[in-house]
């Protein structure tokens, strides 16, 4: 008999990029397919999505791919995915409709594309998938209940238990309940919360701080939220609408999310109320509420221009700007930067530091041990979080009473598999991060990186030397360009002596007729940069250029 075989390629000791596999036999289902945003030091890189060369080595068997939820951190890897894997995709009808959107920017047309609804169940090769009801910062979030030959695999997705959601449906925990009571082989649980005490706030209770904003506010207010935020939108399009304020949506990604959301009804908003942000200047600032993306301080979003006056609207003295999100891990200094710049144009500024106007979409440490007891899984992996976060889940899970060998707390590209002895981490496949750059897909690693931090911090210096093609002789006064390194009108000098140390090099090589060019561009580099680390204390990329007349 086959083993059953869980591997999450992604959402391990990380936040984002969320890939889980699970395998039985011949039959692979695929538990989301997201990408992360790139870290500080990855140089010009767009977008880090999942390796997934273990999905390209076994596409005969994935019977499909099964998203929990639209966040970008769920779809956003599967127009990368489909253009190599033929696989179904399921999930509720505003996530379909956003990966759809997705699909269609990057021109991928033939997947099959099938909305599910909470409480469904479908057949994929061995294995019998139950969509269950959650609640999450997003509509049509549910987590999955997989049950294999082996036993049953509960998924949560991202969840919190909000018992007074905006949708009026909240989690269907009767449903986790009677799975537990049936027996589940293994819990996999979503820990970004893990370290936070207590319990989730309802985002009921955030419409009323917002509603103080709103009246405290005698200018413009600009929200910045995430765009697929769609709960929270529609409590400040609440707000707006009540105090007379015309709402205009800025941010490519939230006019695309806004407008997809309202045609599938989960966001309603009267028409007479939304103008475009050059129809702003026909009402008075008390009138106009701007709902915007930059809630990251991301580079190019809305809010981010808006600080930097660079786009149409530009923030000033009487704005009150709202920042409903709290920082994702890594993101606190470009969030931090954002504030201080708002603060400097004049604004007011609110923000979760300084009012509830955020609550967070993942269950906090009351709510992952309420799932836990009423699973009452045999093993438990907690998932979608940092090393620390799986962590601090799985010592919950053990004062919980789950025996310290069930719990695993796995690396990307582990496989934990199950057979009749028990569970056991058993091999390591192929994982880790894919840059995307522009078009170039995988084509940048660790070297170009590493080149691109050398040139921000340290410039570039480029050394041209003439030489003779038959005597090898030098034929002309070597050159070097500089960028990014010194001010050249100051560092005379130093290009000088720079330059007799390359003479130093091509008079050597002059004696030697049948010289080995590639080592003299090696020993021109590291005369180079020997010299000029001694004098500066700095190591520029050298990029030494030979030419043979």
């Amino acid at each position: 008999m086959a083993n059953l075989r869980i591997i999450p390629l992604g959402g391990v000791g990380e936040i984002g990029k969320n890939l889980t596999v699970i395998e039985y036999g011949n039959d692979i289902v695929v538990i989301d397919c997201g990408l992360s945003f790139p870290d500080e030091d990855m140089l010009g890189i767009d977008l880090v999505i999942p390796d997934m060369t273990y999905l390209e080595n076994n596409k005969d068997k994935i019977r499909g791919f099964l998203i929990t939820h639209g966040h970008e951190d769920h779809i956003g890897a599967l127009p990368y995915a489909l253009k190599k894997l033929n696989a179904p995709v399921f999930g509720t009808d505003l996530t379909i409709a956003l990966i759809k959107n997705k699909l269609e920017e990057h021109n991928v047309n033939h997947a099959k594309l099938v909305n599910i609804q909470p409480g469904d169940i479908i057949e994929l090769g061995c294995m019998s998938i139950e969509f269950i009801k959650t609640s999450h910062s997003i509509p049509g979030s549910v987590a999955l209940a997989i049950t294999t030959p082996a036993g049953v695999i509960i998924h949560t997705g991202d969840f919190k238990m909000d018992f007074t959601p905006m949708d009026g449906e909240p989690i269907d925990i009767a449903r986790f309940a009677d799975y537990g009571s049936c027996g589940v082989l293994a819990l996999l649980s979503d820990s970004t919360n893990a370290e936070s005490h207590g319990y989730t706030q309802s985002e009921m209770e955030i419409g009323k701080n917002i509603e103080e904003c709103f009246a405290r506010a005698h200018g413009r207010v600009i929200v910045a939220s995430f765009a697929s935020n769609i709960y929270r939108i529609q409590q400040v399009v609440d707000v707006a609408v009540a105090q007379g304020r015309i709402v205009c949506f800025q941010g490519r990604s939230m006019l695309s999310i806004c407008a997809i959301a309202r045609s599938l009804g989960y966001l309603n908003i009267p028409d007479e109320y939304i103008v475009d942000v050059e129809s702003l200047k026909d009402y008075p600032d008390e009138r106009v509420c701007v709902i915007t993306t930059g809630s990251q301080g991301e580079p190019m979003s809305g809010l981010f221009r808006m600080a930097n006056s660079t786009h149409k609207l530009n923030i000033g003295y009487g704005d009150t700007i709202i920042i409903s999100a709290s920082a994702i891990p890594g993101n606190e200094v470009g969030m931090a930067k954002i504030i201080n710049q708002l603060y400097q144009k004049g604004a007011e500024v609110i923000y979760d530091k300084t009012a509830d106007v955020h609550v967070s979409g993942h269950a906090h440490r009351g709510e992952l041990g309420i799932l836990l007891a009423v699973t009452r899984p045999e093993y438990f992996v907690p998932i979608h979080g940092q090393y620390k976060h799986l962590y601090h889940h799985a010592s919950l899970a053990r004062n919980m009473g789950i025996d310290p060998e069930k719990i695993f707390l796995l690396n990307l590209g582990d496989v934990l598999e199950f057979s009749d002895k028990g569970a056991d981490i058993t091999e390591t496949v192929p994982s880790g991060s894919i840059l995307v750059d522009g078009l170039g897909i995988g084509d940048i690693g660790n070297t170009v990186l590493k080149d691109r931090r050398i040139l921000s911090q340290e410039g570039v210096v480029v050394a041209v030397i003439t030489i003779s093609k038959a005597t090898g002789a030098l034929l002309a006064e070597p050159e070097l360009i500089t960028r990014g390194f010194v001010y050249v009108k100051e560092s005379e000098q130093l290009i000088a002596n720079a330059k007799e140390e390359l003479k130093k090099v091509a008079q050597k090589f002059a004696e030697t007729p049948k010289t080995d060019w590639a080592n003299t561009k090696a020993n021109i580099r590291s005369t180079l940069k020997n010299y000029l680390h001694e004098q500066t204390k700095r190591t520029p990329l050298i990029i030494p250029v030979v030419m043979e007349v």
